[in-house]
């Protein structure tokens, strides 16, 4: 049957460099014998939430105890932190159950991806920022959460947790006792928990919703795909030198942060070739517009073009068609500058080879490129406001009306 669905859901997921695209009809099908458990119930993740936080996350914001909360969990910043004092007992019992790793977790992979990053961070820093975090913008649920959300009342701000995300998990010592990311999940994983109890009191969310809970297995799962899996494709399709041990390091570093996020092991893929089945049932189908995602999106190459170096906005544009494709430019309404279009479809490939050692003649536009990338770590690194953290409380109510 010729369906024009299913030929843009092709299309699109072709541009994005993704494989193996799902019939946006097509029903749950990923099996769990491809996660790192091995096996599981198959329940669609759609309908499946976190049972271990949101409970409690209800309990603290129906007793009003939020906000102590939050001033307690200021000081918890690194991963080899104690535990707050101050806090609710049912807290400090939830978090001495899930802050610490997976016991599958395998300190040589993480060690790998730590250098895996550090060698690969220009790319990085470009696929995390314009891929990435302006892929984020074109995910209809992410983009209403995140707008009508507390935090969509400063978005610039709630911009800059958005683009770092994917960089602080690498980190060098993201999953050492001197780094943040397990810290920094755990706090993402509450405020979760808070979200879905807030969110579905919000009318302006609930207009517009298509699920009675906000952020289940599924939406988090679509954020991976959006983060890692995404980035490792357009790393191979860039080609871009990886050896079969750093991909394999890169991904277990996703699979210890979605497992630290809540995710049931059942639905970690565990193979990059798992990862893309499954990106295929749940990230390329739902890619579209909203008018919420049209705002982030502005905010967030408007983040980008205040410390752009020169940078034209059009380049930027360009970029961002370049790594998402000119359908999600047109989403988006980019205006088209095609002397910038040209420019990097020519000049970065090059830029590319002379990073690599590949080749030995510097394009003409490497400074161009090599300021721009380091534009982009200053935001990164920044991370918006703090040069030491990313600041992540936990939210008492939704995005004001108005």
């Amino acid at each position: 049957m010729n369906n024009p669905n299913r030929r843009k859901v092709l299309s699109l997921g072709v541009a994005l460099g993704l494989v193996g695209v799902a019939d946006p009809a097509r029903a749950w099908a990923w099996g769990p014998a491809g996660s790192v458990a091995g096996a599981g119930t198959g329940d669609d993740p759609e309908y499946v939430w976190d049972s271990a936080t949101d409970p409690l996350m209800v309990s603290l914001l129906e007793n009003g105890q939020v906000p102590s909360v939050n001033a307690a969990m200021a000081r918890w910043v690194n991963n080899g932190d104690a535990l707050p004092s101050g806090l609710p007992a049912e807290l400090t019992a939830h978090l001495r159950t899930v802050n610490r790793l997976p016991s599958w977790a395998n300190p040589a992979k993480l060690a790998r991806a730590a250098d895996f990053n550090r060698r690969k961070d220009t790319y990085l820093f470009m696929l995390y920022g314009l891929g990435s975090g302006i892929m984020s913008t074109v995910i209809p649920r992410e983009a209403r959460s995140v707008y009508w959300s507390f935090g969509g009342a400063d978005m610039k701000d709630r911009a800059a947790k958005t683009f770092t995300f994917g960089y602080d998990l690498s980190q060098l010592d993201a999953f050492k006792p001197t780094g943040q990311f397990i810290v920094t999940a755990n706090k993402t994983r509450l405020v979760h928990g808070a979200v879905r109890h807030l969110l579905p009191q919000s009318p302006h969310w609930k207009a517009g919703a298509d699920q009675a809970i906000p952020i289940s297995v599924a939406d988090i799962l679509v954020t991976f795909h959006s983060l890692g899996t995404y980035v490792h494709r357009k790393m191979l399709d860039w080609r871009i030198p990886m050896s079969a041990a750093d991909q394999e390091a890169f991904l277990h570093s996703w699979q210890v942060a979605i497992h630290l996020l809540g995710v049931p092991d059942e639905y970690i893929p565990q193979t990059w070739a798992a990862a893309e089945a499954q990106s295929a049932q749940v990230l390329t189908p739902i890619l579209a517009p909203t008018p919420e995602g049209l705002d982030l999106a502005e905010v967030l190459l408007g983040l980008t073009a205040e410390i752009d170096l020169g940078v034209t906005r059009g380049f930027l544009n360009e970029f961002v068609r370049y790594a998402l494709s000119n359908e999600v430019g047109d989403w988006l309404k980019l205006p088209r500058d095609y002397a910038a279009a040209a420019l990097v479809r020519t000049a970065w490939p090059a830029f590319i080879l002379f990073r690599e050692g590949l080749s030995p003649v510097m394009p003409g536009t490497f400074y161009m490129f090599d300021q721009f990338v380091r534009a982009l770590a200053m935001l990164f690194l920044n991370k918006g406001a703090s040069t030491s953290t990313t600041p992540i409380t936990i939210p008492t109510g939704n995005r004001p009306a108005g």
